[in-house]
């Protein structure tokens, strides 16, 4: 990457790698909105999702990240909401 570029990555920690893997494909079928200015590399980590953001701008990381957390707390709430324990406890009831 050239020089220009801004960096930003972030470590978020799931209760599974199972649960880290399901956030990664589910966020990664979204392409970038600007890819000549973002580039964005997500891989897994044991029970880690990771992403790492290069962006041309301070401001285009920061808008960024913000969309990026978004989706992983939509991701979290519907493992959460519809995950397997849910539907254990459901059958329970």
């Amino acid at each position: 990457m050239d020089s220009n570029w801004h960096a930003l990555t972030a470590e978020i920690p799931f209760a599974s790698a199972e649960h880290a893997s399901i956030a990664k494909r589910v966020i990664e079928v979204d392409a970038e909105l600007n890819p000549h200015a973002v580039k964005r590399e997500i891989s897994v980590q044991e029970d880690k999702l990771i992403v790492t953001f290069h962006t041309l701008t301070i401001r285009l990381a920061r808008l960024t990240m913000n969309a990026f957390l978004e989706n992983v707390d939509l991701v979290v709430r519907t493992i959460e909401h519809f995950g397997e324990d849910a539907r254990t406890a459901k059958n329970i009831f």
